[in-house]
Order: C-alpha cells, then sequence, then structure tokens
C-alpha cells in the first residue's frame, strides 16, 4: 500500500530516488471520490476533473528528465498505453509538478515539444508548477499513475508496472500493473491489483 511505504527511500546510481522520504501526507483512497482538481494544460486551457465526469481518466505524473520515465518513453511503452487509452475514450492527463529550478520543469512550449519528439499522444499536459494537484494525489515519484472511472471515483493508484528498474529490457519481464487496470476499467470490471507501489524519481515539490 502507498500509505506504508511513504517514509521509506531507495537511491540509485546517480542518487535518484526510488521512492520520495517526505512526510507522509493525506493520500487518496481507492474506491472513493478522486481529488478534484483544477490546472492549466500546455495549450492555455484550464482542465477540471469536474468537467470530465462520465469518461475514464488516466493521470500520469512525468518528468522527462528521469531515467525511469525515459525508460517507458524511449521503448515506446508510454506511447502505447496512451494509444490503448484513446482508442477506449479515456482522457490521458501528463501532469508535471517539478517547480521552476527543479529537474523536469518546462514551459509550455517545451512540453508540447517534448509531446511531439516523443510521438506521444496524451489528451492534455497539466502543468502544475506549484504542486497543488500533485500535493492533492499524494504524487511522489514519475513515473506514477492515477486511473479515475467514469463516475469519478478513483480506482487505481500506483506503479506503471512491477520491476522499478532503468533498463528497457524489464518491460517484459515485468507484470504492467497499470496496463491491466485501464484494461479493466474500460471493460467494466474491478481492478485486481489497484494499490502497488510506485518507482522512479522523487518529485520535488516547491517550498514556497
Amino acid at each position: 500500500m502507498l500509505g506504508t511505504t511513504a517514509g521509506l527511500t531507495a537511491v540509485a546510481a546517480g542518487g535518484l530516488t526510488m521512492l520520495s522520504s517526505r512526510p507522509a501526507m493525506a493520500s487518496p483512497q481507492i474506491n472513493k471520490p478522486a481529488p478534484d482538481f483544477t490546472a492549466v494544460d500546455s495549450n492555455g486551457k484550464t482542465q477540471r476533473l469536474a468537467e470530465l465526469r462520465g469518461k475514464i481518466v488516466a493521470l500520469e505524473w512525468t518528468n522527462h528528465d528521469c531515467p525511469y520515465v525515459r525508460k517507458h518513453y524511449n521503448a515506446g511503452n508510454m506511447q502505447a498505453l496512451q494509444r490503448q487509452a484513446a482508442d477506449a475514450g479515456v482522457v490521458w492527463l501528463s501532469v508535471i509538478s517539478s517547480p521552476p529550478g527543479e529537474q523536469g520543469n518546462v514551459t509550455p512550449q517545451k512540453a508540447n515539444e517534448l509531446t511531439q519528439s516523443r510521438k506521444a499522444s496524451p489528451a492534455a499536459i497539466l502543468l502544475d508548477p506549484k504542486g497543488q494537484m500533485g500535493r492533492a494525489y499524494d504524487a511522489r515519484t514519475t513515473p506514477q499513475m492515477f486511473l479515475i472511472n467514469a463516475e469519478g471515483i478513483l480506482v487505481y493508484m500506483g506503479g506503471i508496472d512491477s520491476i522499478p528498474s532503468t533498463r528497457a529490457d524489464d518491460l517484459e519481464k515485468a507484470t504492467p500493473y497499470f496496463r491491466d487496470a485501464l484494461a479493466a476499467v474500460t471493460k467494466g470490471e474491478p481492478v485486481k491489483n489497484a494499490v502497488t507501489r510506485p518507482y522512479g524519481c522523487a518529485v520535488k515539490y516547491t517550498t514556497s
């Protein structure tokens, strides 16, 4: 469970944090209403969860400089998940909570350039430099995934898969937690592993 791992920190090569050592915050709860949010996307449009009621929503916390994120994009895994989501009518929102001066912070133009160069296809990229949305979801790593059903209920939160590495050859061996959750929700089935342990680079929130 996310709540039981909040105080753990594992460090990989290069000083990358696998799990944030920040003090535990109130976590969102599975099978409860997902935290509401209002955020401006990279095209200047305001995105509100309340306006997406009736649609399944996928949230992906991301940081283009994080090697764990790069693994999934360079191998085409994240793009494949985004296409799977779009084909099923799921609204995929990538979220960047990195504040200015921290790894992963981007301008709206840079966010759009990254989407194009990586052939990614999120419905929108939400810019959250003040960390309001990230804190509401207790997002701790990049990548970290959340899935909200059409009734606005949080039905999955955690890792994208089961192997916390930066090696692309681990993708075939990993249990694809998020892919399985996405398939279940789009079929109207319960998610078997609704809470899993996220891994990646720690989300560094603004202190101001």
